[in-house]
């Protein structure tokens, strides 16, 4: 690989693994509720968080220029504290770490859910504290749950395009990753540098995909079992 494409290489698989574990906190305790909620308004809360799952990436993008901008309510926060997000890096990171957001939460949460509650309440008898019985007893009987979450959001992060162009453009050596490249040269009529990177694009989903897929099966007969 030349210069240009380990770098972006770099920043691709730095942005989605960083994204990942930005969610993976909210991501986890969100799933663990909707887990153990059993009261009115679960189903619509489970929806919102799904959203960016069911709606263009161009649209959530657009949700969050319009809140980080300038004249965005969330902007002028950040811009009151010298805080600049839309077109930079950071920008990167948010708009990948919102669209995995809901692959994390739906997997964890059918992680939890397999976990028995007799368990959990006989760790209570012995007087663990609620936050100490999810430590030792609930997380670690649903870790596989969790992790093939944190595997599919990271996929999710590697090839979003349509949220982060908007919110974070496509500038080289700034914001550009590798699905912004692979678009910018097949514009420019590049064809044969879009299918290189494309290529490897293409290895680094199989990559996390074929992961995810071993810890899936494995995680089914070890349930099965």
């Amino acid at each position: 690989m030349t210069d240009d494409t380990t770098g972006l290489v770099l920043f691709t698989v730095t942005v989605a693994a960083v994204a990942t574990l930005i969610i993976l906190p909210p991501g986890v305790a969100a799933a663990y509720a909707l887990a153990r909620w059993r009261g009115p308004g679960r189903g619509l809360v489970d929806t919102v968080l799904a959203l960016p799952l069911v709606l263009p990436p161009t649209a959530v993008g657009l949700v969050l220029l319009e809140l980080l901008g300038r004249n965005g309510p969330l902007g002028r926060l950040l811009d009151a504290v010298g805080v600049e997000v839309v077109f930079t890096p950071g920008a990167v990171v948010l708009a990948s770490a919102v669209m995995a957001f809901p692959l994390l939460v739906r997997s964890a949460r059918s992680g939890f859910e397999e976990v028995d509650p007799r368990l959990v309440a006989v760790a209570r008898t012995l007087g663990d504290s609620r936050a100490r019985a999810f430590f030792r007893v609930t997380l670690p009987l649903a870790w596989r749950g969790v992790a093939v979450g944190a595997l599919l959001a990271f996929s999710r992060a590697l090839g979003e395009f349509g949220a982060t162009v908007l919110v974070a453009g496509n500038i080289p050596g700034r914001t550009q990753t590798l699905s912004l490249a692979i678009f910018q040269y097949t514009q420019l009529g590049q064809d044969a540098q879009a299918l290189r990177l494309a290529g490897v694009a293409a290895l680094l989903a199989f990559v996390a995909v074929y992961a995810t897929e071993g810890l899936t099966r494995w995680r089914g007969r070890r349930v099965r079992a």
